[in-house]
C-alpha cells in the first residue's frame, strides 16, 4: 500500500479515538495523537525523528483548530463563556503559545521527546490525584495574563489543546468549572491556531521536509485525523454518561504513563 494513504488511513482510525477520549474524558487528542503519529511518520514514511516529532506536534495542534471551533460553538450556545477571562488569559496564550511552538522547532528531537513524556506523566498524575480546590486568589487581569502564558507555551510545546493544564488553573482561581472548562475550549482554538503559524514559519524553507506538508504541518495525517473526530466527539460525549470517567480517567492516564514511558526507551 501507499505509504501516503497508509498514513491518512492509520489517522483516520486515530481521529476516531481521540475524538471519543475527547468527547468521553474532556481531554484533547494532542496526548495520543504525538507519540502515534510520531511513530507512524517514522516507520512508515521514513522520516527522521528529528523531524517527526516536531511535525507530530505541529499536526496534531492542526487539528485542534477544527475540533477546538467545534467545542468553542458549543460551550458559546451553553453560555460558559466569560469574555473577561477569555480576554486577558488570550492574551498571555497567544504570545507563550507562539514561543512554546518556536522553542519545540528550535530544540533536538530527543530533549523534545524527553520533555514532551515528562509533561505527559505528570498531566497524567494530575488526571488522578489532582483536587479542584480553589485558593483564596481571585483572577485578576495580571494573574489570567501569565497563566495563559504559562498554559500557552507548554501546550504549543507538547501539540496539545491546554484543557488539561488550564482547567485547573482556572478553578485554583475561582472560576466555576464549567465556565473554566468553556473558557479552556475557546482557549484551546487559540492555541492551536498560534501554535500551528508558529509552526508552518519555522519550517516554511526547510527542504528536507515531505511533500504534502505546509511548513511543519502534515496534510495527510491532519485530515485523516480531523476527517474522523469531529464526529465521534459527539459519540464519545454520549458514551460517557454511561460510564464511570474516573476509573477511564485513571486507565487512560496509566496508557498515558506507558506510552511516555515506551517513547523515552525507544531513544535508545
Amino acid at each position: 500500500m501507499d505509504p501516503l494513504l497508509l498514513i491518512f488511513l492509520c489517522c483516520m482510525a486515530l481521529g476516531m479515538l481521540t475524538g471519543t477520549l475527547a468527547g468521553m474524558l474532556g481531554i484533547g487528542g494532542g496526548l495520543i495523537i504525538v507519540p502515534v503519529l510520531s511513530a507512524l511518520l517514522t516507520s512508515v514514511a521514513g522520516i527522521s525523528h528529528e523531524l517527526a516529532m516536531p511535525m507530530a506536534i505541529a499536526t496534531s495542534l492542526f487539528t485542534i483548530i477544527v475540533t477546538g471551533f467545534f467545542s468553542a460553538k458549543a460551550h458559546y450556545s451553553l453560555g460558559n463563556i466569560v469574555p473577561k477571562v477569555i480576554l486577558w488569559s488570550g492574551m498571555g496564550i497567544a504570545v507563550g503559545a507562539v514561543t512554546g511552538a518556536q522553542l519545540a522547532s528550535m530544540l533536538p528531537a530527543d530533549i523534545l521527546t524527553q520533555v514532551f513524556a515528562g509533561l505527559v506523566i505528570l498531566i497524567a498524575a494530575q488526571m488522578v490525584f489532582g483536587k479542584r480546590a480553589a485558593s483564596k486568589h481571585h483572577h485578576t487581569p495580571a494573574i489570567l495574563v501569565v497563566v495563559g502564558a504559562v498554559v500557552g507555551a507548554i501546550s504549543a510545546l507538547m501539540g496539545i489543546g491546554g484543557g488539561a493544564l488550564l482547567v485547573p488553573a482556572l478553578v485554583w482561581f475561582q472560576v466555576p468549572i464549567r465556565q473554566a472548562i468553556g473558557c479552556a475550549a475557546v482557549s484551546g482554538l487559540v492555541i492551536a491556531l498560534f501554535g500551528t503559524g508558529s509552526f508552518i514559519h519555522a519550517g516554511w524553507h526547510l527542504s528536507e521536509l515531505p511533500p504534502w506538508s505546509i511548513g511543519y504541518v502534515y496534510l495527510p495525517a491532519g485530515f485523516g485525523i480531523m476527517a474522523t473526530s469531529i464526529f465521534t466527539a459527539g459519540f464519545g460525549a454520549r458514551l460517557g454518561q454511561n460510564m464511570p470517567t474516573e476509573l477511564l480517567k485513571k486507565i487512560l492516564a496509566a496508557l498515558l504513563v506507558l506510552v511516555s514511558i515506551r517513547m523515552i526507551i525507544g531513544m535508545n
